[in-house]
């Protein structure tokens, strides 16, 4: 068996989205390979497996997972001998789609700022609230001591 070949009768493979719908669910033979487009950003599951139960002494399993995400996905000269581009338009295509991938990364990291500034103030106001319900706890528990030790004391008659 040769090292980039998979000897099973299937590799059932599923992607799903940050909210567990799932994207993408196929059944692919000894060999397969997938792409998927993916409107929400967050992390992404990928899950392949096998149909087989045996752990030891069956055939070897390897697996290639090679993820390549915007521009760099895009086979440029199969796109340009497809739709018969020009050197000049395939380098514009480039560009459009290079300028189209800085402006998905800056709504992602806009997005992200947003959680994190949500989160950040949840945070803030939470210990806000836990401090101040240590300082009341605190200032009761003085006056109860105060008073405690006040009616000891004259119950002790040392007042």
């Amino acid at each position: 068996m040769n090292e980039g070949q998979i000897n099973v009768s299937w590799l059932p493979q599923q992607v799903k989205n940050p909210f567990g719908k799932v994207m993408l669910s196929r059944h692919y033979s000894a060999e397969g390979r997938f792409t998927f487009t993916s409107h929400d950003s967050g992390e992404h599951t990928i899950c392949i497996g096998t149909n087989t139960t045996r752990w030891f002494g069956g055939n070897k399993l390897r697996v290639h997972l090679d993820i390549q995400i915007g521009e760099q996905a895009v086979n440029y000269p199969e796109v340009a001998a497809r739709e018969k581009l020009g050197e000049l338009q395939l380098r514009i295509r480039q560009l459009l789609d290079q300028i189209e991938q800085i402006t998905k990364e800056q709504v992602y990291q806009r997005q992200r700022e947003e959680r994190f500034r949500l989160v950040s103030d949840s945070t803030n106001a939470r210990v806000l609230w836990w401090s101040l319900g240590q300082t009341i706890i605190l200032i009761l528990m003085g006056i109860w001591q105060m008073r405690h030790l006040k009616s000891f004391f004259e119950a002790k008659k040392l007042v």
